[in-house]
């Protein structure tokens, strides 16, 4: 059967379960209590803590209503970490190479002016993909991907990466803690599965709360469920 005859039939396959079915794939950060969050108890000790980001997607407004349907705006599921972003309502399933596909995969809002899909390189070999490491937006050599929601699908011919290492920070924190923009930098995890990570990106912006993301094959490694303390060991670059 041809490649597209098979994108059409997982289409038909998944719209009742995309229509029906919400449950959490894990959201792009670790959603807590709003009254209660690891990660604010641990920026109160002057500490930066880590969210685990979970794959997920980003889509244009475009593309969203491609998938959904005219006119549809994103829905809030939950506010994440940072200001102003959110974990939608709204999933997608994701089909690779060989039509391996991953359902339930949750979009990020507010829509974006790029689709895209970031995975961790399990979840890319489950795909039978070998995405570029990369930050969000930069998807020259992306990995080629189909997204598939209730209204329609969408052939992303560079869409699919795997998430650099980064911390979100203020100019403040930046300044702070001696960390230039360009910089590349060492940080480790204490615990029973103790782990330095190297090739760490600051993302700096008057936009960002201090937190660092990690997918989730770097914080099943070191043993982390989200709002865990890091160590900058010290700047690599």
């Amino acid at each position: 059967m041809p490649d597209r005859a098979l994108v059409e039939l997982i289409t038909q396959r998944v719209v009742n379960r995309l229509t029906t079915d919400q449950a959490c794939s894990g959201c792009a950060l670790r959603t807590c209590d709003a009254g209660n969050r690891a990660c604010d108890a641990v920026a109160q000790q002057q500490q930066i803590p880590v969210g685990v980001s979970a794959r997920h997607a980003h889509v244009t407004q475009e593309h969203l209503e491609i998938l959904y349907g005219a006119g549809h705006q994103l829905t809030v599921y939950a506010p994440l970490y940072q200001p102003g972003a959110f974990a939608a309502n709204e999933t997608l399933t994701i089909v690779g190479k060989r039509m391996r596909a991953i359902e339930a995969v949750r979009i990020l809002g507010p829509v974006r002016d790029y689709s895209q899909v970031e995975v961790a390189q399990t979840e890319a070999i489950r795909l039978g993909l070998n995405p570029p490491i990369r930050d969000s937006g930069d998807l020259i050599g992306a990995d080629p991907i189909t997204v598939v929601g209730p209204a329609g699908s969408i052939y992303l011919e560079e869409g699919a990466i795997c998430a650099t290492r980064h911390i979100h920070m203020t100019p403040g924190d930046a300044n702070a803690l001696g960390i230039r923009e360009d910089a590349l930098l060492k940080v480790h995890f204490r615990g029973e599965r103790a782990l330095t990570l190297e090739n760490v990106r600051p993302k700096i912006s008057e936009d960002y709360v201090l937190q660092m993301h990690l997918d989730t094959d770097d914080a099943n490694a070191a043993g982390l469920k989200g709002g865990e303390p890091l160590e900058i060991v010290r700047d690599a670059g």
